[in-house]
Protein backbone atom coordinates (compact mmCIF):
# COMPACT_ATOMS: atom_id res chain seq x y z
CA UNK A 1 0.00 0.00 0.00
CA UNK A 2 2.41 2.36 1.31
CA UNK A 3 4.73 2.00 -2.71
CA UNK A 4 1.39 2.44 -4.62
CA UNK A 5 0.70 6.25 -2.59
CA UNK A 6 4.56 6.94 -2.90
CA UNK A 7 4.68 6.41 -6.60
CA UNK A 8 1.03 8.68 -6.65
CA UNK A 9 3.32 11.08 -4.43
CA UNK A 10 6.34 11.26 -7.23
CA UNK A 11 3.24 11.13 -9.93
CA UNK A 12 1.49 14.27 -8.47
CA UNK A 13 4.90 15.82 -8.75
CA UNK A 14 5.76 15.60 -12.41
CA UNK A 15 3.62 16.00 -15.33
CA UNK A 16 1.09 13.51 -16.48
CA UNK A 17 2.39 10.82 -18.84
CA UNK A 18 5.53 10.25 -17.14
CA UNK A 19 6.45 6.56 -16.20
CA UNK A 20 7.52 6.10 -12.70
CA UNK A 21 10.02 3.08 -11.86
CA UNK A 22 12.46 2.81 -9.27
CA UNK A 23 14.04 -0.23 -6.84
CA UNK A 24 15.80 -3.13 -7.76
CA UNK A 25 13.38 -5.33 -8.85
CA UNK A 26 11.44 -2.77 -11.26
CA UNK A 27 14.59 -0.63 -12.86
CA UNK A 28 17.90 -2.71 -12.19
CA UNK A 29 16.71 -6.08 -12.92
CA UNK A 30 14.71 -4.20 -16.01
CA UNK A 31 17.98 -2.80 -16.98
CA UNK A 32 19.80 -5.80 -16.85
CA UNK A 33 17.33 -7.93 -18.77
CA UNK A 34 17.08 -5.50 -21.70
CA UNK A 35 21.05 -5.44 -21.63
CA UNK A 36 21.48 -9.43 -21.77
CA UNK A 37 19.00 -9.59 -24.73
CA UNK A 38 21.05 -7.53 -26.57
CA UNK A 39 24.02 -9.39 -25.64
CA UNK A 40 22.33 -12.65 -26.70
CA UNK A 41 21.57 -11.31 -30.01
CA UNK A 42 25.38 -10.38 -30.44
CA UNK A 43 27.10 -13.94 -28.16
CA UNK A 44 26.09 -16.03 -31.11
CA UNK A 45 27.75 -13.75 -33.67
CA UNK A 46 31.11 -14.10 -32.05
CA UNK A 47 34.36 -15.90 -33.97
CA UNK A 48 34.65 -17.64 -36.92
CA UNK A 49 31.89 -19.76 -36.53
CA UNK A 50 29.79 -17.37 -35.96
CA UNK A 51 26.27 -17.20 -37.17
CA UNK A 52 24.90 -14.77 -39.24
CA UNK A 53 22.47 -12.38 -38.54
CA UNK A 54 19.18 -11.04 -40.79
CA UNK A 55 18.43 -7.38 -40.20
CA UNK A 56 16.03 -5.27 -42.23
CA UNK A 57 16.31 -1.66 -41.45
CA UNK A 58 13.30 0.61 -41.71
CA UNK A 59 14.05 1.32 -45.18
CA UNK A 60 13.85 -2.15 -46.33
CA UNK A 61 17.61 -2.51 -46.90
CA UNK A 62 18.64 -6.03 -45.88
CA UNK A 63 21.91 -7.27 -44.23
CA UNK A 64 23.53 -10.48 -43.73
CA UNK A 65 26.28 -10.47 -41.62
CA UNK A 66 27.82 -11.25 -38.36
CA UNK A 67 29.59 -7.72 -37.86
CA UNK A 68 27.93 -7.20 -34.25
CA UNK A 69 28.14 -3.03 -34.88
CA UNK A 70 26.85 -3.17 -38.28
CA UNK A 71 23.81 -5.36 -36.70
CA UNK A 72 23.65 -3.05 -33.48
CA UNK A 73 23.75 0.30 -35.97
CA UNK A 74 20.70 -1.49 -37.69
CA UNK A 75 18.87 -2.42 -34.93
CA UNK A 76 17.01 0.88 -33.54
CA UNK A 77 17.52 0.13 -29.96
CA UNK A 78 15.09 2.10 -27.87
CA UNK A 79 15.38 0.72 -24.44
CA UNK A 80 18.13 3.63 -22.67
CA UNK A 81 20.02 0.75 -21.03
CA UNK A 82 20.84 -1.33 -23.54
CA UNK A 83 21.46 2.12 -25.38
CA UNK A 84 24.57 2.06 -23.28
CA UNK A 85 26.17 -1.15 -24.61
CA UNK A 86 25.39 0.35 -28.02
CA UNK A 87 27.60 3.34 -27.23
CA UNK A 88 30.12 1.25 -26.17
CA UNK A 89 30.19 -0.89 -28.64
CA UNK A 90 30.60 2.02 -31.25
CA UNK A 91 33.09 3.66 -29.02
CA UNK A 92 35.33 -0.06 -30.08
CA UNK A 93 34.20 0.55 -33.19
CA UNK A 94 35.57 3.77 -33.89
CA UNK A 95 38.49 3.01 -31.50
CA UNK A 96 39.62 -0.23 -32.95
CA UNK A 97 37.16 -1.01 -35.66
CA UNK A 98 37.04 -4.41 -34.50
CA UNK A 99 36.09 -6.18 -31.16
CA UNK A 100 32.56 -4.56 -30.74
CA UNK A 101 31.01 -7.98 -30.23
CA UNK A 102 33.46 -8.72 -27.54
CA UNK A 103 32.36 -5.72 -26.02
CA UNK A 104 29.10 -6.50 -25.98
CA UNK A 105 28.69 -9.61 -25.26
CA UNK A 106 31.56 -8.76 -22.26
CA UNK A 107 29.16 -6.24 -20.94
CA UNK A 108 26.00 -8.67 -21.50
CA UNK A 109 27.71 -11.66 -19.11
CA UNK A 110 29.39 -9.31 -16.59
CA UNK A 111 25.40 -7.96 -16.07
CA UNK A 112 24.07 -11.19 -15.98
CA UNK A 113 26.50 -11.98 -13.05
CA UNK A 114 25.41 -9.51 -11.38
CA UNK A 115 21.98 -9.93 -11.50
CA UNK A 116 22.61 -13.58 -9.81
CA UNK A 117 24.82 -11.39 -7.26
CA UNK A 118 21.82 -8.35 -6.74
CA UNK A 119 19.48 -11.71 -6.08
CA UNK A 120 22.04 -13.18 -3.27
CA UNK A 121 21.59 -9.83 -1.72
CA UNK A 122 24.95 -7.79 -2.51
CA UNK A 123 24.23 -4.06 -2.69
CA UNK A 124 25.01 -2.71 -6.33
CA UNK A 125 27.53 -0.42 -5.32
CA UNK A 126 29.24 -2.88 -3.72
CA UNK A 127 29.32 -4.93 -7.37
CA UNK A 128 30.68 -2.06 -9.39
CA UNK A 129 33.51 -1.53 -6.76
CA UNK A 130 34.29 -5.21 -7.21
CA UNK A 131 34.06 -4.74 -10.88
CA UNK A 132 36.14 -1.82 -10.91
CA UNK A 133 39.21 -3.24 -9.23
CA UNK A 134 38.76 -6.47 -11.36
CA UNK A 135 39.11 -4.61 -14.39
CA UNK A 136 42.03 -2.19 -13.45
CA UNK A 137 43.58 -5.41 -12.31
CA UNK A 138 42.43 -7.58 -15.77
CA UNK A 139 44.41 -4.40 -17.88
CA UNK A 140 47.46 -5.18 -15.52
CA UNK A 141 47.48 -9.06 -15.87
CA UNK A 142 46.76 -8.80 -19.43
CA UNK A 143 49.85 -6.71 -20.24
CA UNK A 144 52.00 -9.77 -18.73
CA UNK A 145 50.30 -11.75 -21.48
CA UNK A 146 51.61 -10.16 -24.50
CA UNK A 147 53.70 -12.17 -26.38
CA UNK A 148 57.37 -11.04 -26.10
CA UNK A 149 58.97 -8.95 -28.96
CA UNK A 150 55.72 -8.18 -30.32
CA UNK A 151 55.86 -4.37 -29.09
CA UNK A 152 58.47 -3.90 -32.05
CA UNK A 153 57.24 -4.96 -35.71
CA UNK A 154 57.89 -3.68 -39.52
CA UNK A 155 54.82 -2.53 -40.48
CA UNK A 156 56.26 -3.04 -43.84
CA UNK A 157 56.45 -6.89 -43.77
CA UNK A 158 53.62 -8.81 -44.91
CA UNK A 159 54.29 -11.70 -43.26
CA UNK A 160 54.16 -9.94 -39.56
CA UNK A 161 51.15 -7.90 -40.59
CA UNK A 162 48.81 -10.92 -41.86
CA UNK A 163 49.61 -12.52 -38.69
CA UNK A 164 47.91 -10.42 -36.38
CA UNK A 165 45.15 -9.51 -39.38
CA UNK A 166 43.61 -13.50 -39.23
CA UNK A 167 41.95 -13.55 -36.42
CA UNK A 168 40.11 -10.20 -37.07
CA UNK A 169 39.57 -11.10 -40.57
CA UNK A 170 38.78 -14.71 -39.92
CA UNK A 171 35.87 -13.84 -37.34
CA UNK A 172 34.10 -12.67 -40.20
CA UNK A 173 34.95 -14.84 -43.11
CA UNK A 174 36.00 -17.67 -41.63
CA UNK A 175 38.08 -19.64 -44.24
CA UNK A 176 38.65 -17.04 -47.05
CA UNK A 177 41.11 -15.28 -44.35
CA UNK A 178 44.08 -16.07 -46.19
CA UNK A 179 43.00 -14.66 -49.43
CA UNK A 180 41.42 -11.32 -47.83
CA UNK A 181 44.39 -11.10 -45.41
CA UNK A 182 46.88 -10.98 -48.38
CA UNK A 183 44.90 -8.20 -50.40
CA UNK A 184 44.38 -6.58 -47.39
CA UNK A 185 48.31 -6.47 -46.27
CA UNK A 186 49.53 -5.55 -50.10
CA UNK A 187 47.11 -2.76 -49.98
CA UNK A 188 47.43 -1.18 -46.36
CA UNK A 189 51.39 -1.59 -47.31
CA UNK A 190 51.06 0.08 -50.33
CA UNK A 191 49.77 3.33 -48.73
CA UNK A 192 51.55 2.91 -45.22
CA UNK A 193 53.34 6.59 -44.89
CA UNK A 194 57.17 7.16 -44.15
CA UNK A 195 55.51 7.47 -40.23
CA UNK A 196 52.93 4.66 -39.83
CA UNK A 197 51.18 6.08 -36.98
CA UNK A 198 49.76 8.66 -39.64
CA UNK A 199 48.09 5.69 -41.99
CA UNK A 200 44.69 6.89 -43.11
CA UNK A 201 41.89 4.63 -43.15
CA UNK A 202 40.66 6.77 -46.59
CA UNK A 203 43.26 5.78 -48.55
CA UNK A 204 42.05 2.22 -48.47
CA UNK A 205 39.40 1.99 -50.91
CA UNK A 206 36.93 -0.79 -51.29
CA UNK A 207 35.04 -1.58 -54.98
CA UNK A 208 32.58 -3.85 -54.67
CA UNK A 209 31.90 -5.43 -58.18
CA UNK A 210 29.34 -8.45 -58.77
CA UNK A 211 30.10 -11.48 -60.13
CA UNK A 212 33.10 -14.04 -60.26
CA UNK A 213 34.32 -14.97 -56.72
CA UNK A 214 36.78 -13.67 -53.70
CA UNK A 215 39.51 -15.32 -56.11
CA UNK A 216 38.81 -12.91 -59.09
CA UNK A 217 39.68 -10.54 -56.28
CA UNK A 218 42.52 -7.91 -56.70
CA UNK A 219 44.02 -4.79 -55.76
CA UNK A 220 44.83 -2.36 -58.06
CA UNK A 221 47.25 0.59 -57.08
CA UNK A 222 45.00 3.61 -57.63
CA UNK A 223 41.59 3.98 -58.04
CA UNK A 224 38.32 2.60 -59.37
CA UNK A 225 35.38 4.66 -60.64
CA UNK A 226 32.35 2.99 -61.29
CA UNK A 227 31.82 5.24 -64.53
CA UNK A 228 32.27 4.75 -68.40
CA UNK A 229 34.60 7.64 -70.07
CA UNK A 230 32.53 10.14 -71.97
CA UNK A 231 33.46 10.24 -75.51
CA UNK A 232 34.92 7.77 -77.64
CA UNK A 233 38.96 7.94 -76.25
CA UNK A 234 38.60 5.34 -73.36
CA UNK A 235 42.57 4.54 -72.59
CA UNK A 236 45.38 7.02 -72.43
CA UNK A 237 48.85 5.74 -71.00
CA UNK A 238 51.09 7.68 -69.20
CA UNK A 239 49.07 11.11 -69.29
CA UNK A 240 48.85 14.25 -67.33
CA UNK A 241 45.23 14.96 -66.00
CA UNK A 242 43.20 18.77 -65.78
CA UNK A 243 40.67 18.59 -62.71
CA UNK A 244 37.46 20.64 -63.37
CA UNK A 245 35.50 21.15 -60.10
CA UNK A 246 32.57 22.70 -62.07
CA UNK A 247 31.79 20.92 -65.34
CA UNK A 248 33.39 21.26 -68.87
CA UNK A 249 30.38 23.14 -70.41
CA UNK A 250 30.10 27.16 -72.21
CA UNK A 251 29.29 29.33 -69.12
CA UNK A 252 26.17 31.35 -69.07
CA UNK A 253 26.94 34.84 -68.16
CA UNK A 254 26.28 36.59 -64.64
CA UNK A 255 24.65 39.40 -66.30
CA UNK A 256 21.48 39.09 -67.86
CA UNK A 257 21.27 40.45 -71.08
CA UNK A 258 18.98 40.64 -74.58
CA UNK A 259 20.45 40.63 -77.30
CA UNK A 260 19.08 42.38 -81.09
CA UNK A 261 19.35 39.97 -84.02
CA UNK A 262 18.34 41.69 -87.38
CA UNK A 263 19.14 39.48 -90.01
CA UNK A 264 20.35 35.85 -90.82
CA UNK A 265 23.89 36.49 -90.95
CA UNK A 266 23.97 37.95 -87.38
CA UNK A 267 22.62 35.35 -86.07
CA UNK A 268 25.32 32.64 -87.64
CA UNK A 269 28.54 34.88 -86.41
CA UNK A 270 26.28 34.87 -83.19
CA UNK A 271 26.62 31.12 -82.59
CA UNK A 272 29.75 30.67 -84.25
CA UNK A 273 31.40 32.89 -81.78
CA UNK A 274 30.08 30.74 -79.06
CA UNK A 275 31.95 28.09 -81.09
CA UNK A 276 34.77 29.48 -81.52
CA UNK A 277 35.35 30.29 -77.54
CA UNK A 278 34.75 26.55 -76.35
CA UNK A 279 37.17 25.79 -79.28
CA UNK A 280 39.33 28.28 -77.61
CA UNK A 281 39.09 27.04 -74.06
CA UNK A 282 39.48 23.38 -75.02
CA UNK A 283 42.71 24.05 -77.31
CA UNK A 284 44.51 25.49 -74.27
CA UNK A 285 44.12 22.81 -72.18
CA UNK A 286 45.33 20.69 -75.07
CA UNK A 287 48.18 22.57 -75.49
CA UNK A 288 49.39 22.31 -71.62
CA UNK A 289 50.00 19.03 -72.00
CA UNK A 290 46.78 17.18 -70.02
CA UNK A 291 45.73 14.17 -72.01
CA UNK A 292 42.80 13.66 -69.76
CA UNK A 293 40.03 16.20 -68.67
CA UNK A 294 38.15 15.07 -65.53
CA UNK A 295 35.09 16.91 -65.06
CA UNK A 296 33.41 17.19 -61.52
CA UNK A 297 29.85 18.70 -63.09
CA UNK A 298 28.20 18.25 -66.49
CA UNK A 299 29.95 18.05 -69.59
CA UNK A 300 28.53 20.18 -72.68
CA UNK A 301 27.97 19.01 -76.15
CA UNK A 302 30.21 21.36 -77.68
CA UNK A 303 32.90 21.01 -75.74
CA UNK A 304 32.71 17.32 -75.60
CA UNK A 305 32.93 17.54 -79.78
CA UNK A 306 35.83 19.73 -79.41
CA UNK A 307 37.10 17.01 -76.74
CA UNK A 308 37.04 14.65 -79.24
CA UNK A 309 38.33 16.54 -81.92
CA UNK A 310 41.93 17.10 -79.30
CA UNK A 311 42.11 14.03 -78.78
CA UNK A 312 41.57 14.55 -75.26
CA UNK A 313 39.82 11.34 -72.92
CA UNK A 314 37.04 13.07 -70.94
CA UNK A 315 35.80 11.73 -67.16
CA UNK A 316 32.81 12.77 -65.14
CA UNK A 317 33.17 12.58 -61.67
CA UNK A 318 30.03 13.47 -59.98
CA UNK A 319 30.94 13.03 -56.34
CA UNK A 320 32.47 15.81 -54.53
CA UNK A 321 34.63 13.23 -52.00
CA UNK A 322 35.32 10.63 -55.31
CA UNK A 323 36.60 13.76 -57.11
CA UNK A 324 39.18 14.98 -53.97
CA UNK A 325 40.63 11.36 -53.78
CA UNK A 326 41.05 11.51 -57.67
CA UNK A 327 43.33 14.76 -57.04
CA UNK A 328 44.73 12.51 -54.11
CA UNK A 329 45.99 9.33 -56.74
CA UNK A 330 46.87 11.62 -59.65
CA UNK A 331 48.27 14.78 -57.05
CA UNK A 332 46.27 16.84 -59.64
CA UNK A 333 44.96 20.40 -58.38
CA UNK A 334 41.34 20.69 -59.00
CA UNK A 335 40.19 24.47 -61.54
CA UNK A 336 37.72 26.12 -60.75
CA UNK A 337 36.87 27.18 -64.18
CA UNK A 338 37.28 26.01 -67.26
CA UNK A 339 40.96 27.56 -68.26
CA UNK A 340 44.19 27.01 -69.36
CA UNK A 341 45.93 24.98 -66.32
CA UNK A 342 49.36 25.66 -65.06
CA UNK A 343 51.69 22.65 -65.46
CA UNK A 344 51.99 22.85 -61.55
CA UNK A 345 48.02 21.72 -61.34
CA UNK A 346 48.00 18.98 -63.87
CA UNK A 347 48.41 15.42 -62.27
CA UNK A 348 49.72 12.21 -63.84
CA UNK A 349 48.67 8.58 -64.33
CA UNK A 350 50.20 5.54 -65.46
CA UNK A 351 47.35 4.50 -67.34
CA UNK A 352 43.60 5.49 -67.29
CA UNK A 353 41.16 3.15 -69.06
CA UNK A 354 37.66 1.64 -69.33
CA UNK A 355 37.47 -1.78 -68.69
CA UNK A 356 34.47 -3.93 -68.13
CA UNK A 357 34.50 -6.54 -65.44
CA UNK A 358 31.68 -8.59 -64.82
CA UNK A 359 29.40 -6.82 -67.27
CA UNK A 360 30.08 -3.28 -65.64
CA UNK A 361 31.86 -0.71 -66.88
CA UNK A 362 34.77 0.68 -64.69
CA UNK A 363 37.36 3.18 -65.50
CA UNK A 364 40.95 2.09 -63.56
CA UNK A 365 43.38 4.91 -62.83
CA UNK A 366 46.62 3.09 -62.46
CA UNK A 367 49.96 5.09 -60.32
CA UNK A 368 52.04 2.07 -60.35
CA UNK A 369 54.93 4.46 -59.14
CA UNK A 370 56.07 7.05 -56.63
CA UNK A 371 52.89 8.41 -55.62
CA UNK A 372 50.66 5.80 -54.83
CA UNK A 373 48.65 7.66 -51.98
CA UNK A 374 45.48 5.64 -52.49
CA UNK A 375 45.18 1.75 -52.86
CA UNK A 376 41.78 -0.02 -53.79
CA UNK A 377 40.43 -3.45 -53.07
CA UNK A 378 38.45 -4.76 -55.94
CA UNK A 379 36.03 -7.31 -54.58
CA UNK A 380 34.11 -10.07 -56.32
CA UNK A 381 31.43 -11.86 -54.96
CA UNK A 382 27.97 -13.34 -56.53
CA UNK A 383 25.74 -11.35 -54.47
CA UNK A 384 25.12 -7.75 -53.18
CA UNK A 385 25.15 -9.27 -49.44
CA UNK A 386 27.95 -11.23 -49.66
CA UNK A 387 29.92 -8.39 -51.09
CA UNK A 388 28.79 -5.93 -48.40
CA UNK A 389 30.17 -8.94 -45.82
CA UNK A 390 33.61 -8.98 -47.71
CA UNK A 391 33.70 -5.57 -47.37
CA UNK A 392 32.90 -5.34 -43.64
CA UNK A 393 35.72 -8.27 -43.52
CA UNK A 394 38.14 -5.87 -45.31
CA UNK A 395 37.19 -2.83 -43.50
CA UNK A 396 37.99 -4.99 -39.87
CA UNK A 397 41.41 -5.52 -41.33
CA UNK A 398 42.38 -2.47 -42.53
CA UNK A 399 41.31 -0.98 -39.39
CA UNK A 400 42.95 -4.22 -37.10
CA UNK A 401 46.51 -2.84 -39.54
CA UNK A 402 45.94 0.98 -38.39
CA UNK A 403 45.35 -0.11 -35.15
CA UNK A 404 48.83 -2.23 -35.26
CA UNK A 405 50.92 0.73 -36.63
CA UNK A 406 49.82 2.68 -33.25
CA UNK A 407 50.65 -0.67 -30.83
CA UNK A 408 51.50 -3.94 -32.32
CA UNK A 409 51.44 -5.93 -29.58
CA UNK A 410 49.88 -8.79 -29.95
CA UNK A 411 47.92 -11.44 -26.65
CA UNK A 412 47.31 -15.25 -27.34
CA UNK A 413 43.88 -15.53 -29.37
CA UNK A 414 41.36 -18.19 -29.65
CA UNK A 415 40.03 -17.66 -25.74
CA UNK A 416 43.57 -18.32 -24.48
CA UNK A 417 43.50 -14.95 -22.95
CA UNK A 418 40.21 -15.52 -21.22
CA UNK A 419 41.10 -18.03 -19.78
CA UNK A 420 44.56 -16.96 -18.37
CA UNK A 421 42.70 -13.86 -16.91
CA UNK A 422 39.13 -15.85 -15.46
CA UNK A 423 42.21 -17.70 -13.89
CA UNK A 424 44.42 -15.11 -12.47
CA UNK A 425 41.21 -12.96 -11.47
CA UNK A 426 39.81 -16.09 -9.45
CA UNK A 427 43.11 -16.03 -7.23
CA UNK A 428 43.09 -12.48 -6.91
CA UNK A 429 39.79 -12.97 -5.75
CA UNK A 430 40.34 -15.33 -2.99
CA UNK A 431 42.98 -13.03 -1.46
CA UNK A 432 40.40 -10.31 -1.23
CA UNK A 433 38.74 -10.07 2.16
CA UNK A 434 35.30 -8.33 2.17
CA UNK A 435 32.26 -7.98 -0.23
CA UNK A 436 34.27 -7.42 -3.23
CA UNK A 437 35.64 -10.62 -3.63
CA UNK A 438 32.40 -12.29 -4.87
CA UNK A 439 31.82 -9.54 -7.42
CA UNK A 440 35.84 -10.32 -8.91
CA UNK A 441 34.90 -13.73 -8.86
CA UNK A 442 31.99 -13.42 -10.79
CA UNK A 443 34.03 -10.68 -13.02
CA UNK A 444 36.34 -13.35 -13.64
CA UNK A 445 33.95 -16.31 -14.42
CA UNK A 446 32.18 -13.70 -16.98
CA UNK A 447 35.32 -14.11 -18.93
CA UNK A 448 34.63 -17.68 -19.37
CA UNK A 449 31.35 -17.18 -22.02
CA UNK A 450 34.20 -16.41 -24.67
CA UNK A 451 35.67 -20.40 -25.15
CA UNK A 452 31.83 -21.42 -24.45
CA UNK A 453 30.77 -19.26 -27.12
CA UNK A 454 33.20 -20.28 -29.51
CA UNK A 455 32.69 -23.73 -28.87
CA UNK A 456 28.79 -23.47 -28.34
CA UNK A 457 29.19 -21.47 -32.34
CA UNK A 458 31.58 -24.22 -33.62
CA UNK A 459 29.18 -27.35 -32.59
CA UNK A 460 31.68 -28.43 -29.27
CA UNK A 461 31.04 -29.54 -26.35
CA UNK A 462 31.62 -26.84 -23.91
CA UNK A 463 32.00 -27.76 -21.18
CA UNK A 464 34.52 -30.37 -21.69
CA UNK A 465 36.68 -27.49 -23.60
CA UNK A 466 36.26 -24.82 -21.03
CA UNK A 467 37.57 -27.70 -18.31
CA UNK A 468 40.38 -28.57 -20.33
CA UNK A 469 41.46 -24.80 -21.09
CA UNK A 470 41.38 -24.52 -17.22
CA UNK A 471 43.39 -27.48 -16.39
CA UNK A 472 45.94 -26.91 -18.97
CA UNK A 473 46.16 -23.08 -18.08
CA UNK A 474 46.50 -24.05 -14.40
CA UNK A 475 49.53 -25.93 -14.77
CA UNK A 476 51.02 -23.09 -16.65
CA UNK A 477 50.64 -22.98 -20.06
CA UNK A 478 49.09 -19.82 -20.72
CA UNK A 479 49.11 -19.96 -24.61
CA UNK A 480 46.33 -23.07 -24.69
CA UNK A 481 43.61 -21.99 -26.79
CA UNK A 482 40.50 -23.55 -28.74
CA UNK A 483 41.11 -25.14 -32.61
CA UNK A 484 38.13 -24.76 -33.56
CA UNK A 485 38.88 -26.78 -36.73
CA UNK A 486 39.53 -29.71 -34.54
CA UNK A 487 37.84 -29.33 -31.73
CA UNK A 488 40.54 -29.56 -29.38
CA UNK A 489 42.76 -27.20 -27.26
CA UNK A 490 45.95 -26.30 -28.58
CA UNK A 491 49.56 -23.87 -28.00
CA UNK A 492 47.88 -20.74 -30.37
CA UNK A 493 51.74 -20.67 -31.21
CA UNK A 494 51.18 -23.31 -33.14
CA UNK A 495 48.22 -22.44 -34.55
CA UNK A 496 48.98 -18.72 -34.94
CA UNK A 497 45.57 -16.92 -33.56
CA UNK A 498 46.55 -13.29 -32.53
CA UNK A 499 44.75 -10.74 -31.13
CA UNK A 500 45.91 -7.42 -30.89
CA UNK A 501 46.30 -6.14 -27.24
CA UNK A 502 44.80 -2.79 -27.77
CA UNK A 503 41.60 -4.32 -29.20
CA UNK A 504 41.51 -6.51 -26.00
CA UNK A 505 42.24 -3.77 -23.71
CA UNK A 506 39.61 -1.83 -24.97
CA UNK A 507 36.70 -3.84 -25.15
CA UNK A 508 37.97 -5.11 -21.10
CA UNK A 509 37.65 -1.43 -20.12
CA UNK A 510 34.39 -0.28 -22.55
CA UNK A 511 32.36 -3.86 -21.30
CA UNK A 512 33.49 -2.68 -17.62
CA UNK A 513 32.28 0.73 -17.47
CA UNK A 514 29.19 0.43 -19.47
CA UNK A 515 28.13 -2.60 -16.97
CA UNK A 516 28.87 -0.15 -14.07
CA UNK A 517 27.18 2.57 -15.69
CA UNK A 518 24.19 0.49 -15.69
CA UNK A 519 24.44 -0.71 -12.59
CA UNK A 520 24.48 2.86 -11.12
CA UNK A 521 21.17 3.51 -12.48
CA UNK A 522 18.01 3.02 -9.54
CA UNK A 523 15.49 4.62 -10.59
CA UNK A 524 14.35 5.34 -14.69
CA UNK A 525 11.92 8.52 -14.70
CA UNK A 526 10.75 8.81 -18.83
CA UNK A 527 8.79 11.38 -19.93
CA UNK A 528 5.91 10.87 -22.29
CA UNK A 529 7.20 10.50 -26.22
CA UNK A 530 6.96 14.13 -27.89
CA UNK A 531 4.58 14.40 -31.11
CA UNK A 532 0.70 14.67 -31.50
CA UNK A 533 -2.04 12.79 -30.61
CA UNK A 534 -1.20 9.83 -33.07
CA UNK A 535 2.05 8.74 -30.68
CA UNK A 536 -0.03 9.55 -27.72
CA UNK A 537 -2.58 6.70 -28.97
CA UNK A 538 0.61 4.93 -29.84
CA UNK A 539 1.82 4.89 -26.45
CA UNK A 540 -1.63 4.25 -25.05
CA UNK A 541 -2.19 1.09 -26.95
CA UNK A 542 1.55 0.27 -25.89
CA UNK A 543 0.35 0.52 -22.29
CA UNK A 544 -2.73 -1.01 -23.16
CA UNK A 545 -0.60 -4.11 -24.32
CA UNK A 546 1.63 -3.86 -20.96
CA UNK A 547 -1.27 -4.21 -19.07
CA UNK A 548 -2.82 -7.38 -20.49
Amino acid sequence: MGISTQSHGIQSMLKEGYRHLSGLDEAVIKNIEACKELSTITRTSLGPNGMNKMVINHLDKLFVTNDAATIVNELEIQHPAAKILVLAAKAQQAEIGDGANLTISFAGELLQNAEELIRMGLHPSEIISGYTKASIKGVEYLEELVESGSESMDVRNKVEVVSRMRAAVASKQFGQEEIICSLVADACIQVCPKNPTNFNLDNVRISKLLGGGLHNSCIIRGMVLKSDAIGSIKRMEKAKVAVFADGVDTTATETKGTVLIHSAEQLENYAKTEEAKVEELIKAVAESGAKVIVSGGSVGEMALHFCERYKLMVLKISSKFELRRFCRTTGAVAQLKLSRPSPDDLGYVDSISVEEIGGVRVTIARNEEGGNSISTVVLRGSTDSILDDLERAVDDGVNTYKAMCRDSRIVPGAAATEIELAQRLKEYANAETGLDKYAISKFAESFEFVPKTLADNAGLNAMEITASLYTGHGSGNAKLGIDLEEGVCKDVSETKVWDLYSTKLFALKYAADAACTVLRVDQIIMAKPAGGPRRDAAAAAGAGMDED
